[in-house]
């Protein structure tokens, strides 16, 4: 063999091997995984029995009676805050239902009969058994976690775990008939029907308010 022919043979060689070599460096920098200076979020998945739609976690009693909160509530700062519910609510008297119910007189009414507003089954079955009016202790429970308190309801309020604002805010609601309900005295017991719509499992910022 010549030297030109064995030239030639010397240069492919080596040119393979450059391309072989380029290649590998090149999918090194391309594939890369190594792990980022600073992580991203971690997505965790819910676990069963959780709160949410499915879930939600039987609503815990309030540690303080309503009777109790009241005595120091302020209507006047309810009505601030009743300024959340109206997304979804009307207050005035013959207002009109919207996502959720007019609340004029809200108060003692009867639970799931307010003229031209369509109530979820949950609502309906809550309703009955010694639960018929919307007491002052049943506003409390049920604004606190509506899903915990009336299981299926289709109420899209998470709850208002703070007691100066539930209890204002009910406050409130009471002013919104010609004729407010009496106080509870602040040492008064739950009336004997208040209980979560499920008996066995004592209940745990649009609309904080009685809805479908």
């Amino acid at each position: 063999m010549d030297s030109s022919a064995f030239n030639k043979y010397a240069m492919a060689f080596l040119a393979t091997v450059f391309v072989v070599m380029t290649a590998g460096i090149l999918s090194d920098f391309v594939f890369d995984s190594r792990a980022p200076e600073k992580p991203g979020f971690i997505i965790q998945a819910a676990e069963a029995g959780g709160e949410g739609e499915a879930g939600a976690p039987a609503a815990a009693a309030a540690a303080v009676p309503i009777a109790t909160l009241l005595a120091s509530a302020d209507a006047t700062r309810g009505e601030a805050i009743f300024k959340r519910c109206q997304a979804c609510h009307t207050g005035e008297k013959g207002g009109a239902n919207k996502v959720g119910p007019n609340l004029w007189d809200i108060v003692d009414r009867p639970i799931a009969t307010h003229e031209g507003f369509s109530y979820s089954g949950a609502i309906k079955d809550f309703s009955k058994g010694g639960k018929e009016l919307w007491t002052f202790d049943h506003l409390n429970h049920f604004l606190t976690s509506p899903k915990g308190y009336i299981k299926g309801t289709a109420m899209g309020f998470a709850g208002d775990k703070k007691d100066n604002e539930r209890a204002d805010l009910i406050a409130y609601l009471r002013t919104l008939s010609d004729s407010p309900k009496p106080l509870p005295a602040a040492d008064a017991a739950p009336a004997a029907g208040d209980k979560p719509a499920d008996a066995a499992k004592p209940a745990d910022g649009a609309a904080p308010a009685p809805t479908k």
